[in-house]
C-alpha cells in the first residue's frame, strides 16, 4: 500500500494533504511537534477513511527531530512514497527586528530539515525506482521579502535542481509555491493579515488538489490558481523598487502578540 509522510502536519497545508491522501487511500505517516494533535488527526484519518496512521512526534529544529523523520524514511522495511515536506513558520518582525537565533532555527526548518528529508527519501526512492517528493514554499520565493522569502527561495531551486538531477530515476520533485493560505500560519506569526485583500487568499485544499495533480503531470514548480500566476507574470514588468515595497507591506501588518 502506498504510504505518506507529512511533515507540520496537524494543521494548515499539511493537514489538508493528510485529508487529501486518506480519502485516495494511502496509509500516512503525521510528523509534528504536538503529540496529542498528532494522534487525534490521526485517530480521526484512521477511522473515517480505514488508513493506518502513524505519528512521529518531531521539532524539525532541533536535530534530534530530523533524526527521527530521517530514520523513518530510511526504513527499508516500511517504504514512504511520497513524503511532504510542509513543516514552517514566520517570524514576527522584519529582519534585524528578529533574534539572529530565530532566524536561524527559521533556515533550520525551512533549508536544513528539507534538505535532509528529501535527501533520506529519495535515496531509498531511487533504489525502488519510483517515489515522490513535494516540498511546499512561496510565492514569496520570487519576491524581495527578508529571511521568509530567501528560504522559500531556496526550497524554490533546490527541489528544481534535484529534480533534474534525479531525472529518469522514477522519483518526481516538485516545488509548491502557493500564495495567502487561509491556515494558522499569520495567527501563529503574530501578524494582523486584515490588509490582505480577499482575492489573494486561497483555500487549502484547492492548493492540495492542485499540487497532487502537478506532480502526476511531472511539473516541477506548482502556482496554484490562475490569479497567481498572473501575479508572477506582471511582477517581472514592474521595476524592482516598486515589486520590493509592495511585497514588504503586503500582509506584514504585525499584531499585538
Amino acid at each position: 500500500m502506498t504510504t505518506a509522510l507529512i511533515t507540520g502536519a496537524t494543521a494548515g497545508i499539511g493537514a489538508a494533504f493528510a485529508r487529501r491522501l486518506a480519502s485516495r487511500g494511502y496509509h500516512l505517516v503525521l510528523a509534528a511537534r504536538n503529540t496529542d494533535r498528532l494522534w487525534r488527526e490521526a485517530t480521526e484519518l484512521h477511522d473515517r477513511h480505514g488508513v493506518e496512521a502513524d505519528v512521529v512526534t518531531a521539532d524539525l529544529a532541533t536535530e534530534d527531530g530530523i533524526k527521527a523523520v530521517e530514520e523513518r524514511l530510511r526504513d527499508r522495511e516500511h517504504p514512504v512514497d511520497l513524503l511532504v515536506n510542509n513543516a514552517g513558520f514566520g517570524n514576527k518582525g522584519r529582519y534585524l527586528e528578529v533574534p539572529v537565533a530565530d532566524e536561524l532555527k527559521m533556515l533550520k526548518v525551512h533549508c536544513e530539515a528539507v534538505l535532509r528529508l528529501t535527501s533520506a527519501a529519495t535515496e531509498s526512492m531511487c533504489e525502488r525506482g519510483r517515489g515522490g517528493v513535494i516540498n511546499v514554499a512561496s510565492v514569496a520565493a520570487f519576491f524581495p521579502r527578508g529571511t521568509y522569502g530567501a528560504s522559500k527561495a531556496w526550497v524554490t531551486q533546490f527541489t528544481q535542481g534535484a529534480a533534474k538531477d534525479l531525472a529518469g530515476r522514477g522519483v518526481r520533485l516538485l516545488a509548491l509555491c502557493p500564495g495567502f493560505v487561509r491556515t494558522e500560519f499569520h495567527e501563529r506569526a503574530g501578524m494582523d493579515s486584515a490588509d490582505i485583500p480577499k482575492w489573494m487568499w486561497l483555500d487549502a485544499d484547492q492548493v492540495v488538489e492542485t499540487a497532487l495533480r502537478d506532480l502526476a503531470r511531472g511539473r516541477t514548480l506548482s502556482v496554484p490558481d490562475p490569479r497567481y500566476k498572473a501575479l508572477l507574470g506582471a511582477s517581472k514588468l514592474l521595476p524592482r523598487g516598486v515589486l520590493a515595497r509592495a511585497s514588504s507591506t503586503t500582509g506584514r501588518k504585525y499584531g499585538p502578540k
